[in-house]
Protein backbone atom coordinates (compact mmCIF):
# COMPACT_ATOMS: atom_id res chain seq x y z
CA UNK A 1 0.00 0.00 0.00
CA UNK A 2 1.20 3.71 -0.52
CA UNK A 3 0.39 5.82 2.61
CA UNK A 4 1.27 9.50 2.48
CA UNK A 5 2.25 12.23 5.08
CA UNK A 6 5.29 9.20 6.61
CA UNK A 7 7.37 10.66 9.04
CA UNK A 8 10.96 10.96 7.44
CA UNK A 9 12.46 12.04 11.24
CA UNK A 10 12.00 10.31 14.75
CA UNK A 11 10.83 13.01 17.21
CA UNK A 12 11.77 10.80 20.15
CA UNK A 13 10.32 13.48 22.79
CA UNK A 14 7.54 14.28 21.08
CA UNK A 15 3.86 12.50 21.06
CA UNK A 16 2.09 15.18 19.14
CA UNK A 17 2.01 13.72 15.56
CA UNK A 18 -0.04 10.44 14.57
CA UNK A 19 3.30 9.04 13.70
CA UNK A 20 4.73 9.48 17.18
CA UNK A 21 2.16 8.40 19.18
CA UNK A 22 2.13 5.27 17.26
CA UNK A 23 6.10 4.55 17.95
CA UNK A 24 6.21 5.19 21.38
CA UNK A 25 2.33 3.31 22.51
CA UNK A 26 3.43 0.38 20.06
CA UNK A 27 6.50 -0.11 21.75
CA UNK A 28 5.20 0.27 25.02
CA UNK A 29 2.70 -2.39 24.37
CA UNK A 30 4.87 -4.82 22.99
CA UNK A 31 7.42 -4.24 26.60
CA UNK A 32 4.20 -4.72 28.36
CA UNK A 33 3.05 -7.90 26.52
CA UNK A 34 6.75 -9.81 27.69
CA UNK A 35 5.65 -9.21 31.29
CA UNK A 36 2.61 -11.34 30.35
CA UNK A 37 4.01 -13.93 27.87
CA UNK A 38 7.36 -14.48 29.86
CA UNK A 39 6.80 -13.18 33.26
CA UNK A 40 6.56 -16.58 34.41
CA UNK A 41 9.89 -18.01 33.25
CA UNK A 42 12.20 -16.24 35.76
CA UNK A 43 9.78 -18.24 38.77
CA UNK A 44 10.08 -21.27 37.28
CA UNK A 45 11.99 -22.82 39.58
CA UNK A 46 9.56 -21.99 41.95
CA UNK A 47 5.92 -23.25 39.62
CA UNK A 48 8.80 -26.54 39.08
CA UNK A 49 8.91 -27.85 42.75
CA UNK A 50 5.12 -26.90 43.68
CA UNK A 51 3.86 -28.44 40.42
CA UNK A 52 6.34 -31.42 40.41
CA UNK A 53 7.68 -30.49 36.70
CA UNK A 54 10.38 -32.74 35.27
CA UNK A 55 12.74 -31.15 32.63
CA UNK A 56 11.11 -32.81 29.92
CA UNK A 57 7.91 -31.06 31.13
CA UNK A 58 9.52 -27.89 31.19
CA UNK A 59 10.80 -27.84 27.64
CA UNK A 60 7.56 -28.85 26.55
CA UNK A 61 5.97 -25.63 28.72
CA UNK A 62 8.73 -23.33 26.87
CA UNK A 63 7.76 -24.89 23.13
CA UNK A 64 3.64 -24.09 24.05
CA UNK A 65 4.67 -20.63 24.85
CA UNK A 66 6.01 -19.61 21.79
CA UNK A 67 4.15 -22.28 19.46
CA UNK A 68 1.28 -20.90 19.18
CA UNK A 69 2.42 -17.61 17.90
CA UNK A 70 3.92 -18.85 14.90
CA UNK A 71 0.08 -19.31 13.87
CA UNK A 72 -1.10 -16.39 15.46
CA UNK A 73 1.57 -14.37 13.92
CA UNK A 74 0.45 -15.24 10.44
CA UNK A 75 -2.76 -13.95 10.63
CA UNK A 76 -2.44 -11.27 12.84
CA UNK A 77 -0.17 -9.68 9.87
CA UNK A 78 -2.92 -9.99 7.32
CA UNK A 79 -5.68 -9.00 9.74
CA UNK A 80 -3.65 -5.69 10.06
CA UNK A 81 -4.22 -4.51 6.36
CA UNK A 82 -7.86 -5.41 7.11
CA UNK A 83 -8.92 -3.83 10.32
CA UNK A 84 -5.55 -1.58 10.62
CA UNK A 85 -3.02 -1.68 13.96
CA UNK A 86 -4.92 0.21 16.20
CA UNK A 87 -8.63 -2.44 16.54
CA UNK A 88 -5.93 -5.71 16.15
CA UNK A 89 -3.69 -4.17 18.84
CA UNK A 90 -6.91 -3.56 21.22
CA UNK A 91 -8.33 -6.81 20.68
CA UNK A 92 -4.97 -8.27 21.82
CA UNK A 93 -4.32 -6.87 24.25
CA UNK A 94 -7.69 -7.48 26.05
CA UNK A 95 -8.02 -10.69 24.88
CA UNK A 96 -4.73 -11.93 25.87
CA UNK A 97 -5.02 -10.72 29.26
CA UNK A 98 -7.21 -13.47 30.24
CA UNK A 99 -4.90 -15.91 30.18
CA UNK A 100 -2.27 -14.45 32.00
CA UNK A 101 -4.33 -13.86 35.09
CA UNK A 102 -6.01 -17.18 34.59
CA UNK A 103 -2.74 -19.52 34.66
CA UNK A 104 -2.66 -18.81 38.18
CA UNK A 105 -5.74 -21.48 38.11
CA UNK A 106 -3.18 -24.21 37.28
CA UNK A 107 -2.74 -27.03 39.25
CA UNK A 108 -1.15 -29.36 36.83
CA UNK A 109 1.86 -30.13 34.29
CA UNK A 110 -1.67 -30.14 32.41
CA UNK A 111 -3.35 -27.21 32.64
CA UNK A 112 0.17 -25.11 33.04
CA UNK A 113 1.34 -26.56 29.52
CA UNK A 114 -2.12 -25.29 28.20
CA UNK A 115 -2.32 -21.47 29.70
CA UNK A 116 1.21 -21.24 28.60
CA UNK A 117 0.49 -22.31 25.16
CA UNK A 118 -2.59 -20.16 25.24
CA UNK A 119 -0.58 -16.95 26.17
CA UNK A 120 1.87 -17.63 23.57
CA UNK A 121 -0.40 -15.60 21.45
CA UNK A 122 0.09 -12.39 22.74
CA UNK A 123 3.45 -12.88 21.22
CA UNK A 124 1.71 -11.44 17.71
CA UNK A 125 1.91 -8.12 19.02
CA UNK A 126 5.40 -7.87 17.54
CA UNK A 127 4.18 -8.18 14.03
CA UNK A 128 1.71 -5.14 14.87
CA UNK A 129 4.79 -3.40 15.95
CA UNK A 130 6.64 -3.40 13.00
CA UNK A 131 3.27 -3.23 10.71
CA UNK A 132 2.44 -0.10 12.53
CA UNK A 133 5.75 1.98 12.31
CA UNK A 134 6.58 0.62 9.12
CA UNK A 135 3.41 2.40 7.67
CA UNK A 136 4.08 5.38 9.84
CA UNK A 137 7.90 6.26 8.77
CA UNK A 138 9.28 6.99 5.70
CA UNK A 139 12.12 4.57 4.01
CA UNK A 140 15.26 7.10 5.34
CA UNK A 141 14.32 6.31 8.95
CA UNK A 142 12.14 3.31 8.94
CA UNK A 143 14.49 0.70 9.59
CA UNK A 144 15.31 2.62 12.68
CA UNK A 145 11.73 3.11 13.37
CA UNK A 146 11.07 -0.31 12.96
CA UNK A 147 13.96 -1.66 15.02
CA UNK A 148 13.72 0.85 18.16
CA UNK A 149 10.52 -0.26 18.62
CA UNK A 150 11.40 -3.65 18.31
CA UNK A 151 13.93 -3.28 20.71
CA UNK A 152 12.38 -1.38 23.32
CA UNK A 153 9.51 -3.43 23.38
CA UNK A 154 11.87 -6.86 23.27
CA UNK A 155 13.37 -4.57 26.36
CA UNK A 156 10.66 -6.50 28.43
CA UNK A 157 12.28 -9.64 28.30
CA UNK A 158 14.56 -8.23 29.92
CA UNK A 159 12.66 -6.17 32.64
CA UNK A 160 10.69 -9.24 33.28
CA UNK A 161 13.46 -11.32 34.38
CA UNK A 162 14.11 -8.67 37.20
CA UNK A 163 11.33 -7.12 37.89
CA UNK A 164 8.85 -10.74 38.53
CA UNK A 165 11.03 -11.96 40.80
CA UNK A 166 10.91 -8.75 43.04
CA UNK A 167 6.87 -8.85 42.67
CA UNK A 168 6.80 -12.61 43.84
CA UNK A 169 9.16 -11.72 46.43
CA UNK A 170 6.68 -8.32 47.65
CA UNK A 171 4.28 -10.59 47.52
CA UNK A 172 5.76 -13.26 49.73
CA UNK A 173 6.88 -11.00 52.15
CA UNK A 174 3.32 -9.76 52.78
CA UNK A 175 2.98 -13.78 54.22
CA UNK A 176 1.77 -15.46 51.36
CA UNK A 177 3.33 -18.81 50.45
CA UNK A 178 5.29 -19.34 47.42
CA UNK A 179 3.01 -21.94 45.67
CA UNK A 180 -0.02 -18.86 46.28
CA UNK A 181 2.74 -15.83 45.61
CA UNK A 182 3.51 -16.86 41.42
CA UNK A 183 -0.02 -17.03 41.17
CA UNK A 184 -0.60 -14.02 42.41
CA UNK A 185 2.11 -12.51 40.87
CA UNK A 186 0.80 -13.18 37.34
CA UNK A 187 -2.21 -11.21 37.75
CA UNK A 188 -0.43 -7.76 37.72
CA UNK A 189 0.96 -8.92 34.38
CA UNK A 190 -2.77 -9.45 33.28
CA UNK A 191 -4.43 -6.02 34.62
CA UNK A 192 -1.47 -3.76 32.50
CA UNK A 193 -2.26 -5.82 29.62
CA UNK A 194 -5.99 -5.53 29.47
CA UNK A 195 -5.37 -1.42 30.60
CA UNK A 196 -2.80 -0.97 27.71
CA UNK A 197 -5.39 -2.33 25.17
CA UNK A 198 -8.14 0.44 26.26
CA UNK A 199 -5.16 3.27 25.84
CA UNK A 200 -4.23 1.85 22.74
CA UNK A 201 -7.52 2.50 21.12
CA UNK A 202 -8.15 5.78 21.94
CA UNK A 203 -4.77 7.34 21.58
CA UNK A 204 -3.36 6.17 18.12
CA UNK A 205 -4.95 5.60 14.61
CA UNK A 206 -3.81 3.32 12.21
CA UNK A 207 -1.81 5.41 9.37
CA UNK A 208 -1.01 9.30 8.98
CA UNK A 209 -3.75 10.62 7.77
CA UNK A 210 -6.02 8.88 9.84
CA UNK A 211 -7.67 5.10 10.12
CA UNK A 212 -8.65 2.61 7.02
CA UNK A 213 -12.19 3.10 7.93
CA UNK A 214 -11.75 6.79 7.08
CA UNK A 215 -9.55 6.07 4.45
CA UNK A 216 -11.43 3.94 2.74
CA UNK A 217 -14.38 6.11 2.91
CA UNK A 218 -12.39 8.74 1.04
CA UNK A 219 -11.11 6.07 -1.27
CA UNK A 220 -7.43 7.20 0.00
CA UNK A 221 -7.35 3.04 0.23
CA UNK A 222 -8.22 -0.23 -1.23
CA UNK A 223 -11.35 -1.42 0.18
CA UNK A 224 -10.94 -4.71 3.18
CA UNK A 225 -12.49 -7.15 1.32
CA UNK A 226 -10.45 -10.28 0.58
CA UNK A 227 -7.36 -7.74 1.78
CA UNK A 228 -6.15 -10.38 4.11
CA UNK A 229 -6.47 -13.01 2.32
CA UNK A 230 -4.57 -11.41 -0.88
CA UNK A 231 -2.21 -9.64 1.60
CA UNK A 232 -1.05 -13.21 3.10
CA UNK A 233 -0.82 -15.49 -0.68
CA UNK A 234 1.24 -12.25 -2.08
CA UNK A 235 3.82 -12.47 0.37
CA UNK A 236 3.79 -16.42 0.75
CA UNK A 237 5.22 -16.95 -3.06
CA UNK A 238 7.60 -14.71 -2.79
CA UNK A 239 10.79 -17.09 -2.12
CA UNK A 240 12.58 -14.16 -0.15
CA UNK A 241 9.84 -13.98 2.33
CA UNK A 242 10.74 -17.31 3.43
CA UNK A 243 14.51 -16.30 3.34
CA UNK A 244 13.94 -13.80 6.18
CA UNK A 245 11.37 -16.72 7.51
CA UNK A 246 14.48 -18.04 8.33
CA UNK A 247 17.33 -15.68 9.63
CA UNK A 248 14.72 -14.35 11.88
CA UNK A 249 14.33 -17.63 13.38
CA UNK A 250 17.83 -17.67 14.11
CA UNK A 251 17.32 -14.25 15.75
CA UNK A 252 14.56 -13.51 17.46
CA UNK A 253 13.89 -17.33 17.66
CA UNK A 254 17.06 -17.67 19.63
CA UNK A 255 16.11 -14.43 21.59
CA UNK A 256 13.30 -16.48 22.74
CA UNK A 257 14.54 -19.09 23.69
CA UNK A 258 17.06 -17.67 25.88
CA UNK A 259 14.01 -15.61 27.31
CA UNK A 260 12.55 -18.97 28.65
CA UNK A 261 15.94 -20.79 29.56
CA UNK A 262 18.60 -18.26 30.92
CA UNK A 263 17.36 -17.64 34.36
CA UNK A 264 17.27 -21.26 35.03
CA UNK A 265 20.12 -21.69 33.20
CA UNK A 266 22.22 -19.84 35.69
CA UNK A 267 20.17 -20.89 38.48
CA UNK A 268 21.50 -24.17 37.98
CA UNK A 269 24.77 -24.30 36.21
CA UNK A 270 26.10 -21.76 38.80
CA UNK A 271 24.32 -22.19 42.06
CA UNK A 272 22.55 -18.59 42.40
CA UNK A 273 19.80 -17.27 44.08
CA UNK A 274 16.74 -17.07 41.91
CA UNK A 275 16.74 -13.08 42.40
CA UNK A 276 20.70 -13.04 41.04
CA UNK A 277 19.95 -16.08 38.57
CA UNK A 278 16.90 -13.64 37.18
CA UNK A 279 19.32 -10.27 36.99
CA UNK A 280 21.32 -12.07 35.09
CA UNK A 281 18.91 -13.43 32.43
CA UNK A 282 17.30 -10.35 32.09
CA UNK A 283 21.09 -8.60 31.11
CA UNK A 284 19.97 -9.98 27.63
CA UNK A 285 17.03 -8.28 27.34
CA UNK A 286 17.85 -5.29 28.54
CA UNK A 287 20.60 -4.67 25.71
CA UNK A 288 17.44 -3.81 23.47
CA UNK A 289 17.40 -0.46 24.96
CA UNK A 290 20.19 0.41 22.17
CA UNK A 291 21.05 -3.20 20.17
CA UNK A 292 18.73 -3.73 17.94
CA UNK A 293 18.24 -0.10 17.23
CA UNK A 294 21.88 0.06 16.57
CA UNK A 295 20.77 -3.41 13.68
CA UNK A 296 18.04 -1.23 12.30
CA UNK A 297 19.90 2.54 12.20
CA UNK A 298 23.18 0.45 10.48
CA UNK A 299 20.73 -0.93 7.73
CA UNK A 300 19.84 2.22 6.98
CA UNK A 301 23.15 3.54 6.66
CA UNK A 302 24.02 0.64 4.64
CA UNK A 303 21.13 2.04 1.73
CA UNK A 304 22.91 5.22 1.73
CA UNK A 305 25.97 3.43 0.36
CA UNK A 306 24.74 0.41 -0.82
CA UNK A 307 20.98 0.41 -1.11
CA UNK A 308 18.67 -2.57 -0.44
CA UNK A 309 21.54 -4.49 -1.26
CA UNK A 310 23.74 -3.12 1.28
CA UNK A 311 20.56 -4.07 4.13
CA UNK A 312 21.60 -7.59 2.75
CA UNK A 313 24.99 -7.54 3.59
CA UNK A 314 24.92 -6.18 7.31
CA UNK A 315 22.13 -8.77 7.92
CA UNK A 316 24.48 -11.43 6.99
CA UNK A 317 27.25 -10.29 9.08
CA UNK A 318 25.71 -9.48 12.12
CA UNK A 319 24.01 -12.95 11.90
CA UNK A 320 26.96 -14.94 11.34
CA UNK A 321 28.32 -13.07 14.38
CA UNK A 322 25.47 -13.58 16.65
CA UNK A 323 25.94 -17.73 15.88
CA UNK A 324 30.17 -17.06 16.73
CA UNK A 325 29.02 -15.56 20.08
CA UNK A 326 26.63 -18.12 20.99
CA UNK A 327 28.70 -20.85 20.72
CA UNK A 328 31.92 -19.26 22.33
CA UNK A 329 28.74 -18.62 25.72
CA UNK A 330 28.53 -22.21 25.37
CA UNK A 331 31.37 -23.00 26.53
CA UNK A 332 31.83 -20.58 29.14
CA UNK A 333 32.63 -22.21 32.90
CA UNK A 334 33.26 -19.00 35.07
CA UNK A 335 30.19 -16.81 36.08
CA UNK A 336 32.05 -13.71 34.66
CA UNK A 337 33.34 -14.94 31.24
CA UNK A 338 29.47 -16.23 30.98
CA UNK A 339 28.00 -12.86 31.80
CA UNK A 340 30.59 -11.17 29.49
CA UNK A 341 29.87 -13.75 26.74
CA UNK A 342 26.02 -13.46 26.85
CA UNK A 343 26.53 -9.77 26.60
CA UNK A 344 28.14 -9.67 23.39
CA UNK A 345 26.23 -12.40 22.24
CA UNK A 346 23.15 -10.51 22.84
CA UNK A 347 24.24 -7.64 21.40
CA UNK A 348 24.57 -9.35 17.82
CA UNK A 349 21.40 -11.24 18.59
CA UNK A 350 19.42 -8.48 18.20
CA UNK A 351 21.00 -6.40 15.87
CA UNK A 352 20.47 -9.14 13.63
CA UNK A 353 16.58 -8.66 14.52
CA UNK A 354 16.85 -4.70 13.73
CA UNK A 355 18.50 -5.26 10.25
CA UNK A 356 16.02 -8.29 9.68
CA UNK A 357 12.82 -5.98 9.91
CA UNK A 358 14.85 -3.19 8.26
CA UNK A 359 14.53 -5.08 5.29
CA UNK A 360 10.81 -6.18 5.72
CA UNK A 361 9.24 -3.04 4.45
CA UNK A 362 10.81 -3.48 0.87
CA UNK A 363 9.84 -6.46 0.15
CA UNK A 364 5.83 -6.08 -1.38
CA UNK A 365 4.30 -2.62 -0.30
CA UNK A 366 1.31 -4.54 -1.27
CA UNK A 367 1.55 -6.96 1.40
CA UNK A 368 3.03 -5.26 3.94
CA UNK A 369 0.91 -7.65 6.62
CA UNK A 370 1.33 -10.82 5.11
CA UNK A 371 5.29 -10.11 4.77
CA UNK A 372 5.74 -8.90 8.73
CA UNK A 373 3.41 -12.03 9.86
CA UNK A 374 5.46 -14.48 7.94
CA UNK A 375 8.80 -13.49 9.17
CA UNK A 376 7.34 -12.91 12.77
CA UNK A 377 6.09 -16.09 12.80
CA UNK A 378 9.84 -17.22 11.69
CA UNK A 379 11.10 -16.08 14.75
CA UNK A 380 8.76 -18.33 17.24
CA UNK A 381 8.98 -21.25 14.46
CA UNK A 382 12.69 -20.66 15.59
CA UNK A 383 12.10 -21.46 18.96
CA UNK A 384 10.39 -24.11 18.61
CA UNK A 385 12.55 -26.37 17.12
CA UNK A 386 15.58 -24.82 19.43
CA UNK A 387 13.10 -26.07 22.20
CA UNK A 388 13.63 -29.41 21.62
CA UNK A 389 17.13 -29.21 22.27
CA UNK A 390 16.61 -28.16 25.83
CA UNK A 391 13.63 -30.89 25.82
CA UNK A 392 15.74 -33.73 25.41
CA UNK A 393 16.80 -35.44 28.29
CA UNK A 394 20.08 -36.74 26.67
CA UNK A 395 21.65 -33.25 25.87
CA UNK A 396 22.73 -31.04 28.53
CA UNK A 397 21.52 -26.94 28.25
CA UNK A 398 25.54 -25.83 27.27
CA UNK A 399 25.34 -29.00 24.36
CA UNK A 400 21.79 -27.21 23.35
CA UNK A 401 23.35 -23.76 23.18
CA UNK A 402 26.45 -24.97 21.06
CA UNK A 403 24.31 -26.58 18.58
CA UNK A 404 22.24 -23.67 18.50
CA UNK A 405 24.98 -21.54 17.78
CA UNK A 406 26.07 -23.81 14.66
CA UNK A 407 22.79 -23.47 13.45
CA UNK A 408 22.74 -19.70 13.34
CA UNK A 409 25.73 -19.49 11.41
CA UNK A 410 24.57 -21.79 8.70
CA UNK A 411 21.29 -19.81 8.83
CA UNK A 412 23.13 -16.65 7.97
CA UNK A 413 24.06 -17.66 4.62
CA UNK A 414 20.84 -17.66 4.05
CA UNK A 415 19.96 -13.66 3.65
CA UNK A 416 21.90 -13.73 -0.07
CA UNK A 417 19.01 -15.33 -0.54
CA UNK A 418 17.16 -11.88 -0.43
CA UNK A 419 17.60 -10.55 -3.99
CA UNK A 420 16.04 -7.42 -5.67
CA UNK A 421 15.49 -6.67 -9.48
CA UNK A 422 16.94 -3.61 -11.18
CA UNK A 423 13.38 -2.03 -11.27
CA UNK A 424 12.63 -2.31 -7.73
CA UNK A 425 16.50 -1.07 -6.75
CA UNK A 426 15.81 2.07 -8.61
CA UNK A 427 12.25 2.55 -7.47
CA UNK A 428 13.73 2.39 -3.55
CA UNK A 429 16.65 4.55 -4.36
CA UNK A 430 14.18 7.29 -5.96
CA UNK A 431 11.69 6.44 -2.56
CA UNK A 432 14.84 7.36 -0.74
CA UNK A 433 16.55 10.14 -1.74
CA UNK A 434 12.28 11.57 -2.31
CA UNK A 435 12.31 11.15 1.84
CA UNK A 436 16.27 12.77 2.25
CA UNK A 437 15.39 15.61 0.71
CA UNK A 438 12.41 15.98 2.43
CA UNK A 439 14.21 16.55 5.53
CA UNK A 440 17.58 18.39 3.51
CA UNK A 441 19.95 15.62 3.69
CA UNK A 442 22.02 14.78 0.73
CA UNK A 443 20.97 11.90 -1.68
CA UNK A 444 22.16 8.88 -2.38
CA UNK A 445 23.59 7.62 -5.87
CA UNK A 446 22.16 4.79 -7.62
CA UNK A 447 22.43 1.32 -6.07
CA UNK A 448 21.74 -0.48 -9.01
CA UNK A 449 24.42 -3.49 -10.27
CA UNK A 450 27.18 -2.33 -12.66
Amino acid sequence: MELKNKATRIRLFSCSSPQMRAFHLSWLAFHFCFFGWFGIAPLMAVVRDDLGLTKSQIGSTIIASVAITVLVRLLIGPLCDKIGPRKAYTWLLCLGSLPVMGIGLANSYESFLLARLAIGAIGASFVITQYHTSVMFAPNVVGTANATTAGWGNLGGGTTQILMPLVFAGITMLGVSDAFGWRLAMVVPGVVLFLTGIAYYYLTQDAPDGDYDHLRARKMLPQSRGSARKSFLLAARDPRVWALFLVYAACFGVELTINNIAALYFFDSFELSLKTAGLIAGLFGLMNIFARTLGGLFSDRFARSGGLNGRVRFLFVALFLEGVALVAFSQMELLWAAVAALIIFSLFTQMSEGATFGLVPFMNRKALGGVAGIVGAGGNAGAVAAGFLFKSESLTYQQGLLFLGIAVMICAFAAFAVRFSAEQLSAEDAALNSALKARGDQPIGTSLPA
